[in-house]
């Protein structure tokens, strides 16, 4: 039987409400089964939705689903910490203070707040090392740019199944009109460094045809598992800041530190609504 739960929209990763990226966050969801998940994160029609239940770790404060309109993710950036943010703002406690602890397919992830925003650890990437040539010719292709300008690629994946790409410049990235057709499954992060003189480090769009989104407007497994690429690698330094969404209107920084041999990633949530959904 249907019932009213709570729940919230939640901007994520932009001090600006509404110039992040949103996701639905369904509250109480213990007794849903996987097929009204998938028919609720369907028709949201939004990157991500995903629905708090009781945790069965005991570690845990609350257990995560986070669902595409297409299919289930084991993780999932944004999706992470708006739904701590939902959380906390219906009166979620966390075991202890100051570090709240989700359960989801991908295992524990820990979650920390600083002030206005939180920020979650990077989780281990499950595939690392560099892409192979053919599908990095196959990128270029997509992209529109020589192969030439395609400085460094790698696989990023803590998950969601992403490689990424890095050019010579934030300009050229967001001059991008990408065809992936030849390419339909591509899960791609595509990066370029702003100018010296910029108070951000990177650009960074994510490409996701294959789950149905052709632009992810601000990604946070991408950057979590391109930031342990780039400081590994001596391409960032221990602590910047990203921008994406700038191609599609939106307005998103995201913060990267490395605390001992943990990568943070973190930003600003608002709360954009609050209300009941019947599920």
């Amino acid at each position: 039987m249907s019932q009213n739960r709570p729940f919230a929209q939640v901007d994520v990763f932009s001090a600006v409400a509404y110039r992040g990226n949103p996701v639905a966050v369904i509250l109480d969801s213990d007794d849903l089964d996987d097929e009204q998940m998938a028919r609720i994160a369907n028709w949201t029609n939004l990157s991500e939705t995903t629905f708090v239940l009781s945790p069965t770790d005991p570690a845990a404060d609350y257990r995560l689903r986070i669902f595409t309109p297409h299919r289930e993710l084991p993780f999932a950036g944004h999706p992470t910490l708006g739904s701590a943010a939902a959380w906390l703002d219906a009166g979620g406690t966390p075991k202890q203070e100051g570090r709240i602890v989700q359960e989801c397919g991908a295992g524990l992830v820990d979650i920390r707040r600083g002030g206005p925003t939180l920020a979650f650890a990077a989780p281990e990437r499950l595939r690392t090392g560099e892409l192979d040539e053919t599908y990095v010719a196959q990128i270029a292709a997509a992209l529109g740019v020589d192969r030439g300008d395609i400085l460094d690629h790698q696989w990023v994946d803590n998950g969601p199944g992403w490689a990424a790409v890095r050019l010579r410049s934030a300009e050229q990235v967001l001059a991008l009109t990408p065809d992936f057709s030849a390419i339909p499954d591509a899960k791609l992060g595509v990066l370029g460094s702003h100018p010296a003189a910029s108070a951000h480090e990177y650009e960074i769009r994510a490409f996701v045809p294959g789950v149905g989104v052709a632009e992810d407007p601000v990604t946070g497994s991408l950057n979590a598992s391109v930031a342990q690429w780039l400081i590994g690698a001596g391409l960032a330094p221990d602590s910047y800041t990203a921008t994406q969404g700038t191609a599609l209107g939106r307005a998103g920084v995201i913060s990267i530190t490395r605390d001992d041999d943990e990568i943070w990633v973190g930003g600003a949530t608002t709360v954009c609504f609050r209300g009941t959904v019947i599920a």
